[in-house]
């Protein structure tokens, strides 16, 4: 039985950026062993509808055709994963928005807004420039994938 489009699939990953370092997994004892265990966090394999848009699209073309019990390596660039980054989506802030808010913006710290989730990049006497880019975007990912289930499109009817 091979995953299709359509089909609700089980699976284990572990993103590893190209040097190796691992950014996300569904494995608790890998996200120890790596130091990026999240406490809060349900770990397990992930469940989606392939096909559905659920996924980066490279994760999402290499479950296609995979069996129960299969592990796949995949190299995902950055047009099939989390794009490439877009200049629109680098935003000066006045810096009073963060001193009235009671936070001292550092660079590399990440912090919600209206807009949604943004690191800031740059820090200057009157301005905070922010950058509302995917952390992963314009990253070349490699996913460890297997997969654990898979429920027929036809049998969810």
């Amino acid at each position: 039985m091979k995953v299709e489009v359509g089909d609700f699939v089980l699976f284990h990953y572990i993103g590893r950026y190209e040097n190796g370092e691992v950014f996300d997994t569904s494995y608790r004892d890998i996200a120890e062993e790596n130091g990026i265990l999240v406490e809060e966090r349900e770990y397990g394999p992930l469940g989606v509808t392939v096909g559905a848009g659920e996924l980066i699209p490279g994760v999402e073309e290499a479950l296609i055709g995979m069996e129960v019990g299969e592990k796949k390596e995949v190299v995902v660039p950055p047009e099939k994963g989390y794009g490439m980054p877009e200049e629109e989506l680098i935003v000066p802030v006045p810096i009073e928005q963060f001193i009235s808010a009671g936070i001292e913006p550092m660079e590399g710290m990440y912090v919600m807004t209206d807009a949604g989730m943004a690191r800031i990049i740059s820090v200057e006497e009157d301005t905070v420039t922010l950058d509302f880019n995917h952390p992963l975007a314009g990253k070349v990912t490699v996913f460890e994938i297997e997969v654990v289930d898979i429920k027929k499109k036809a049998e969810m009817a």
